[in-house]
């Protein structure tokens, strides 16, 4: 029976209000919390408020209203509710019980030694799931989380914290391009990393400046991240599953951080996640994501995932950031593109090193046969690459802009 009230409230950054909704909403004094994201243009905010008909909406300036029409309760043990940052489709309402959020939360502490009293500082967009984590570990450690706009070095080296959890992005930015040994995030005694790969030059740049990096896997639908430098937090389970449409195997994900089901959707498969990503276990007994199933570009007849190749261009001298996306072509099927951040825009790497450096790497087939310039690759407010705005974005672009090749 579904009975419990749910409450929106739209916020911008974490207040003290929504961690104050959250404790209730994890203590069950107070209705299922549903955080959405003020910034979200109007339109897409009715649709997510349509798609979940909460009882009652905040908005910014604490102004509660009830909502006419209809009216969705759910389960007693649904907490809280996160919309999906929708980086291959439109949000998803995500349910999460109290329990699977808490045994996260202290999962997450204890694997990080975190001891009593130690803050963690909170700079993440509020409506999702990485923040959500963050505020949950403040409540169970007992400790005020400091919160901040942005991840700018003043800020970090302000805050008094000594956690801290980004995305690559905002690491990349507080390093920058020439590495200062006192950077303020060597102070903290653990940075979570996820919210997209992790690219192997950033943790590389990470470590030359001391910054003490864990890697996290995880998505909405495990309470965020719950496989921590490849390795399950206590309880998790990782497993590979081969599937035939997959170019390598698929990860599942089982434990008790997994959410209880999609709003008006289905739940966990018995007890396991079937993830949208493949990857293996390696020899070490790590886990290693490979990228999103779905992202797999077919061409000629050969399977490539972008996130290897994107991998491999990371280290490319001459790149900054990189996304690689498929293209529709009649003779290919797809063609491999390559939106590359030229670390020196007057002087971006040519495609025929692009393709070299990659087939050093992959096989011949996955490197690009054409490479597209930006100033920035376009991101989601979780801090992933935008991947439907950019396939949106070279549909919009002219042929004359890239490089391209036959293969």
């Amino acid at each position: 029976m579904t009975k419990r009230p749910i409450h929106a409230v739209l916020v911008e950054r974490a207040t003290p209000r929504l961690t104050e909704l959250l404790a209730a909403a994890l203590e069950g004094t107070g209705p299922a919390l549903a955080p959405l994201d003020a910034t979200l243009p109007a339109a897409r905010l009715d649709e997510l408020l349509a798609a979940l008909a909460p009882g009652t909406v905040e908005d910014p300036g604490g102004v509660t209203t009830a909502r006419s029409g209809k009216r969705r309760g759910v389960a007693d043990s649904t907490a809280v509710i996160v919309s999906t940052s929708g980086s291959t489709g439109l949000p998803k309402g995500v349910e999460l019980s109290a329990a699977a959020l808490l045994h996260s939360a202290r999962a997450s502490l204890a694997r990080l030694g975190a001891r009593p009293g130690e803050r963690w500082l909170c700079c993440l967009p509020a409506a999702y799931i990485p923040a959500i984590g963050v505020l949950v570990r403040s409540l169970v450690s007992g400790t005020d989380p400091v919160v901040a706009d942005r991840a700018d070095a003043e800020t970090v080296a302000a805050s008094g914290c000594a956690y801290v959890s980004l995305v690559p992005t905002q690491l990349r930015r507080l390093l920058g391009r020439d590495i200062d040994m006192s950077t303020p995030l060597a102070s903290f005694r653990s940075v979570l990393l996820g919210g997209a790969a992790a690219p192997a030059d950033l943790l590389d740049a990470a470590r030359a400046a001391r910054v003490r990096v864990v890697t996290t896997y995880g998505m909405t639908e495990t309470c965020g991240g719950c496989v921590y430098d490849g390795i399950p937090l206590d309880r998790v389970r990782a497993e590979i599953r081969e599937e035939a449409e997959d170019a390598s195997g698929r990860i599942w994900l089982g434990g008790p951080v997994l959410f209880s089901g999609y709003v008006d959707g289905p739940g966990p498969d018995d007890g396991w996640f079937r993830t949208g990503d493949l990857g293996h276990v390696d020899p070490s007994g790590r886990l290693v994501v490979h990228g999103r199933a779905d992202d797999v570009i077919n061409t000629g007849g050969f399977k490539v995932v972008p996130g290897e190749v994107a991998e491999a261009l990371l280290t490319c001298p001459g790149v900054s950031d990189v996304a690689v996306v498929g293209q529709p072509d009649p003779e290919w099927g797809e063609r491999v593109i390559a939106v590359v951040v030229p670390a020196d825009p007057a002087d971006p790497p040519g495609l025929d090193l692009l393709r070299l450096h990659v087939q050093r790497r992959l096989p011949r087939y996955a490197a690009p046969s054409r490479v597209v310039f930006v100033d920035a690759v376009p991101l989601l407010p979780s801090g992933k690459h935008d991947i439907a705005g950019l396939r949106g974005e070279l549909l919009r672009r002219e042929q004359t802009e890239a490089e391209s090749v036959t293969y």
